[in-house]
């Protein structure tokens, strides 16, 4: 068992010896090969060693092994002795065309910045030795295999260098192909130098940009950063690949729409890839093709946007108006979507134009991307049956056409085009890339004179109680030429703290005051008769309303089961006839002075009170006794219970 045990422990210790001395072996490691690379392009060999003693900077030797030596070894380089180098190397070293680049203080590798044809064979990397005893290998060795170079590329269609308008569709053809029995693969990158944002023109200086490229395991990668990212994802770029002639594949690279930071110097770029032994791809030829300049001319340089006709324009009342747009300065193409409005800006009424400072812009009519028609803010003339329409006559002019003009169709018109480069069919949140308006077109109409007035008043009678149905009539007058008729509305506001007070007759007072009341006091509108004749009522009162027309000038508003109390004013506005037999509003109108009408209680109502008052009384007092008597008989109690 002794012997047994001993001979277990000699075991472990020799196996321990071993591995011990294997870890502190010098390992000299190199790729697998073979390594096939192409002539006239750059060669790297990396080559570490580990495991050694000594300074932690080693020396790397280099030879080379030709397949026609017989075995005879060339010195290529070293780091510890210039002289190294044989005769065909030595000038090749002195010029840097071969040297060795280090890693770190143990990894050096030999670069070879253009491989000839006679530089085939095998490599050796010899590390000199720094240990106290020589073991393990000091030396690695790798096949080098140079092919020759058939990468070709050539463009079929480059820039001319003429500035291109911001928006516009570019095309640019790179054609390429390797003849090589290695499998090797192709990558295809399409860029840009210079440029970029804040620039507008083309250079060839500046830092390259990749916009897109098919890379060496032939999936398709857009450039770095967002843009061209989002670009890519939106289909604004795209790159095809197609079969050529020759042996050589054709790559189409489309933008459909550049932008000022696209302006630059243009590329195609043609890699030829190998997937070394080690299983990492390895690039071993490239080429590079200038394409041309790029310049991108902004849409604010170029875009003009033009109304006709000109300065001012004054027309009989009813005569059909015509304005045309015209849009220039666009890239060919029509890659670019359109949204064009035609906006006037105009006071309807003195006291608007006095608020406004000219009156308020408001939208006409609209023609959007997807060619529908629409018409915007000034929702009346769309709502006619037919007084307008906005077409598209040609590309780029657009005409907005009023059948019938009336007084409301007057003021400042301008057209507003906004552009969505590059985008047909833009979303309803997408920004325009540039919005522009033209010179304002002043519109004037010739109208007759009209004349209007408005008064309201309570007819007399017995004094109005609430419940009662209160009655009230608005005469109204107007003096003008040809047919007329005339909308009018009754309003309702509450008694404000510094319009209490006045005399009271019958239960109403007309105020005489002729101050316009604030935007606050105009009040709500209980009812309204149109002039086509159609009554509407509102739901702002308490009470059950209607609206009727007694005779040709008097309006009469009646309020059932009235619970409410306070002012009442009505309003007219006139509308006149054209000559075409269409109806609108001649801008005339007015307000009759303020109806203050009371509502008095009823006697029925009266004799509540003192019932009220007398019934919550008896229930004071009663509930007073109730409490003192209780209170009395408690404390009785308590005193007959207590000890004596």
């Amino acid at each position: 068992m002794v012997m047994m045990a001993s001979w277990r422990w000699t075991a472990v210790l020799i196996c321990l010896q071993w591995v011990f001395q294997y870890a502190l072996c010098r390992e000299v490691t190199l790729p697998s090969g073979p390594l096939y690379r192409v002539a006239g392009f750059p060669l790297s060999i990396p080559c570490a060693v580990s495991g050694y003693e000594g300074s932690r900077t080693q020396d790397f030797e280099w030879y080379l092994y030709r397949e026609d030596s017989q075995g005879r070894q060339m010195g290529v380089i070293s780091t510890r002795d210039p002289g190294f180098p044989y005769a065909p190397f030595q000038a090749r070293v002195r010029s840097g065309d071969v040297r060795v680049e280090r890693d770190s203080g143990d990894k050096a590798r030999l670069v070879f910045q253009r491989l000839r044809a006679d530089d085939q064979g095998r490599y050796e990397c010899y590390t000199p030795s720094t240990d106290s005893k020589y073991q393990g290998n000091y030396s690695a060795l790798v096949a080098v295999k140079v092919i020759p170079d058939t990468l070709l590329i050539s463009y079929s269609r480059s820039l001319t260098g003429q500035p291109v308008p911001e928006g516009a569709e570019i095309t640019l053809t790179c054609s390429a192909g390797v003849q090589s029995k290695q499998h090797t693969h192709l990558s295809i990158t399409f860029g840009v130098r210079g440029g970029g944002s804040g620039t507008g023109s083309g250079s060839s200086s500046g830092t390259p940009r990749e916009i897109i490229a098919i890379d060496k395991e032939l999936g398709l990668t857009p450039g770095r950063g967002e843009s061209y990212q989002k670009r890519y994802d939106d289909g604004e770029i795209t790159l095809v690949k197609k079969s050529g002639d020759g042996g050589r594949d054709v790559y189409v690279m489309r933008v459909s729409a550049v932008a000022p930071e696209d302006s630059g110097a243009y590329f195609c770029e043609a890699s030829q890839w190998i997937l070394d032994p080690d299983g990492a791809w390895q690039k071993i030829a490239q080429r590079t093709l200038e394409i041309g300049n790029l310049t991108v001319q902004p849409l604010a340089d170029s875009l003009t946007v033009t109304s006709t006709p000109r300065g001012e324009v004054t027309l009989q009342l009813g005569s059909p108006l015509t304005l045309t747009c015209e849009v220039s300065g666009l890239a060919p193409g029509g890659r670019s979507g359109l949204l064009v409005q035609w906006m006037r800006r105009g006071a309807v009424s003195s006291e608007d134009r006095a608020l406004t400072g000219g009156g308020v812009e408001v939208e006409v009519a609209r023609y959007g991307p997807d060619g529908v028609v629409s018409w915007g803010d000034d929702s009346s003339r769309g709502g006619r049956g037919g007084g307008g329409s906005m077409e598209k006559e040609v590309e780029g002019r657009y005409s907005l056409r009023l059948f019938s003009a009336h007084p409301a169709d007057s003021g400042v018109y301008r057209c507003a085009v906004s552009v969505y480069a590059g985008r047909l069919n833009p979303g309803p949140s997408s920004a325009a890339t540039i919005t522009q308006r033209s010179e304002g077109v002043t519109v004037n109409l010739k109208t007759k004179e009209v004349k209007v007035s408005a008064v309201a008043n309570l007819p007399r009678g017995p004094l109005l109680k609430r419940g009662d149905t209160i009655t009230l009539l608005c005469n109204i007058s107007v003096v003008t030429t040809g047919p007329a008729q005339v909308e009018v509305q009754w309003l309702q506001r509450a008694v404000l703290p510094a319009q209490e007070g006045g005399a009271t007759t019958g239960g109403v007072v007309i105020e005489k005051g002729g101050d316009q009341p604030s935007v606050e006091e105009k009040g709500r509108v209980l009812a309204s008769l149109t002039y086509e004749g159609l009554s509407r009522l509102y739901k702002n009162s308490s009470s059950e309303v209607s609206m009727d027309r007694v005779s040709p000038g008097t309006y009469r508003l009646r309020i059932f089961s009235a619970q409410d109390q306070g002012l009442f004013v009505c309003q007219a506005e006139v509308w006149g006839q054209d000559p075409h037999g269409g109806w609108y509003n001649t801008g005339a109108r007015a307000q009759s002075e303020t109806v203050r009408v009371y509502l008095y209680a009823r006697a029925a109502d009266l004799l509540l009170i003192p019932l009220v008052v007398g019934m919550s009384s008896a229930l004071f007092v009663g509930v007073v006794i109730i409490a003192t008597v209780t209170c009395c008989f408690m404390k009785r109690l308590a005193r007959q219970r207590s000890p004596k």
